[in-house]
């Protein structure tokens, strides 16, 4: 599932392709994939309008029209953006199909059908609505300790709770754990003051790195262990074997070695 990183290589791809470009059409391959808007709304508030900017919280991507409300995208588990010309280069899974004076298009990609694209009049109230919590890149160490103050239960399943924190997800939430030291059931309230500093470490300097890598895990550094969840990777650190978990009911991969099962 695209998280933070990809989402973030997703915002700057947008910047850098269909921003400025006055829209002359679009097309909804699948309505299934509109969230509260019709076709017909979606199509009279984007034709002749303009992208001007774009904001990106947790794993939603959010567009700015030069007038009018903003494009809402979340990409599910497959979700992505191509933006092109030639319409033999049309992605194969192309939900929606937004057209640019310029001749150019940016097709929003969906294999499985599980992301979501509508408007929204207002961010803030977007965030509120979807019930996110603070973004996983914008909060400093004493907004991170403010937020996991209190909390109970696995660490990996308060890393991977949108409420907590809007980003995070099952791969990068193995990451975090990994770059820690930490076993993905640790329990939250049992961290101490330093542990909670590791943490929030592990989670920028992971993050960062991954969209430097523009989340490709061929690009990640050879510390990192997402390129080996897998049954029987191995450990980049220890080179023992990485195992399989269930936390909460959702699959991850630790190294048994490199992160003690709490006591």
């Amino acid at each position: 599932m695209p998280e933070l990183p990809d989402v973030e290589v997703f915002k700057g791809y947008l910047d850098a392709t269909a921003l400025h470009q006055t829209i002359t059409d679009v097309e909804v391959e699948t309505a299934r994939i509109l969230e509260g808007v019709s076709i017909a709304k979606l199509q009279k508030t984007l034709k002749a309008r303009q992208f001007q900017s774009t904001h990106r919280h947790g794993k939603h991507l959010l567009v700015a029209l030069d007038q009018g409300p903003w494009l809402t995208l979340h990409f599910g588990m497959t979700g992505f953006l191509k933006y092109f010309k030639d319409m033999d280069k049309k992605p194969e899974h192309d939900r929606v199909l937004i057209s640019f004076d310029n001749g150019y298009h940016l097709a929003y990609d969906s294999q499985r059908k599980l992301g979501a694209v509508g408007l929204t009049e207002d961010v803030d109230n977007f965030i509120e609505e979807k019930e996110l919590g603070p973004d996983a890149l914008r909060l400093d160490l004493d907004g991170f300790r403010q937020v996991i103050k209190g909390r109970r239960g696995a660490l990996k399943s308060f890393l991977m709770n949108q409420k907590n924190l809007a980003g995070i997800g099952n791969v990068y939430s193995d990451e975090i754990l990994f770059q820690s030291g930490l076993h993905p059931k640790s329990e939250v309230n049992d961290l101490d003051g330093d542990t909670v500093k590791r943490l929030f470490e592990a989670m920028q300097d992971v993050l960062h790195r991954a969209i430097a890598a523009q989340a490709d895990p061929k690009r990640f550094p050879d510390s990192f262990i997402i390129p080996h969840r897998e049954p029987e990777g191995t450990c980049p650190r220890c080179q023992g074997k990485v195992e399989k978990i269930t936390v909460s009911g959702r699959s991850g991969y630790y190294c048994p070695k490199c992160q003690a099962k709490p006591g």
